[in-house]
């Protein structure tokens, strides 16, 4: 069981561009779900994830049809939302609190930390993150969300090209 940060990045760093955390940059790019390093792949050996209140809020306003994942769901949040369509538990614990329900309810498979960067980057400072795979898109954003605002040393697990995307699997370093 591995907790895993699985996300795109411009190259200067940005997982989400402003105003407002937008995705456009990244929606409009080739790749291949199920090729190298691809949501498919990543998502088969996920249990549980977890997402930041900003995530939440732009999957409710972007996604259409009921709640996109089958599998137990936490949103670190202190805000109010309406009650969600599926296996959604809103929180505001402790991370390594909650990452113990996580992993209960993952069942032996992994555990995906969707974002932001700042969440991915609590789960580090408590020694809770394994892995981050990283699709990079050729292009700068120049400002926005950053994708792991940390100091984090990493080791190289693959390196593959997926449409326009350079995909990077890296493990935290302990």
């Amino acid at each position: 069981m591995l907790t895993q940060y699985f996300t795109a990045s411009s190259l200067d760093g940005f997982i989400a561009a402003e105003p407002e955390d937008g995705l456009a940059w990244l929606l409009t790019r080739d790749i291949d779900m199920s090729g190298p390093q691809g949501y498919e792949e990543f998502f088969a050996d996920v249990g549980a994830l977890c997402m930041g209140a900003t995530t939440y809020q732009w999957l409710l306003d972007h996604h259409d049809g009921p709640w996109p994942y089958e599998i137990p769901a936490w949103v670190f949040t202190h805000r109010r939302f309406p009650p969600a369509d599926g296996d959604v538990t809103f929180t505001a614990g402790p991370v390594p609190e909650i990452h113990a329900a996580m992993v209960d309810a993952a069942a032996g498979k992994n555990v995906w930390v969707v974002g932001g960067g700042e969440l991915a980057g609590q789960f580090c400072d408590h020694g809770l993150l394994d892995e981050v795979w990283i699709q990079y898109a050729p292009l700068t954003l120049g400002s926005g969300a950053p994708l792991l605002p940390r100091r984090v040393e990493f080791e190289e697990v693959a390196l593959d090209r997926n449409g326009e995307f350079t995909c990077r699997r890296l493990r935290v370093k302990r």
